[in-house]
C-alpha cells in the first residue's frame, strides 16, 4: 500500500490545519492507522492513532484535546485536525498503515509509511 500524506504548510500559533492521508494500492479498512511526527533533531514520536472502523483513538498527551483523528473507509483516507496549533508542533507529519486492526502507539506496529508533509507554527 502507498500512503500520501498532504495538508502541511504554515501557521500561525493558534491556527488549524487538517492533515490528510490517503491510501492507495490496497484498501487499508482492516487496518489501524497512525499519525506521528518528527521534529528536527528529534525522534520520530507517536500523535495519534485509530483503530480499522474509527471506534477507538489514541492520543499522545501533548496533542489531546487539540488534535481528531479521523478516517473515511470509503474514501481510504485518514485525516488529522489540529487545532490550537502551537510552535512546539512544529514538525514533519507521518502517516503510518498498521499490521492489525488496533490502534498502536509504537512505531514497530506499523509497516507501511507515507513520505511526511511539513507542519510550520509560527508565534
Amino acid at each position: 500500500v502507498q500512503l500520501q500524506a498532504s495538508g502541511g504548510g504554515l501557521v500561525q500559533a493558534g491556527g488549524s490545519l487538517r492533515l490528510s492521508c490517503a491510501a492507495s494500492g490496497r484498501t487499508i479498512s482492516n487496518n489501524g492507522m497512525g499519525w506521528f511526527r518528527q521534529a528536527a533533531g528529534k525522534e520520530r514520536e507517536f500523535v495519534a492513532a485509530i483503530s480499522w472502523n474509527g471506534g477507538s483513538t489514541h492520543y499522545a498527551d501533548a496533542v489531546k484535546g487539540r488534535f481528531t483523528i479521523s478516517r473515511d473507509n470509503a474514501k481510504s483516507t485518514v485525516y488529522l485536525q489540529m487545532n490550537s496549533l502551537k510552535p512546539e508542533d512544529t514538525a514533519v507529519y507521518y502517516c503510518a498503515a498498521a499490521r492489525s486492526s488496533g490502534y498502536y502507539l509504537s512505531r514497530s506496529n506499523y509497516n507501511y509509511w507515507g513520505q511526511g508533509t511539513l507542519v510550520t507554527v509560527s508565534s
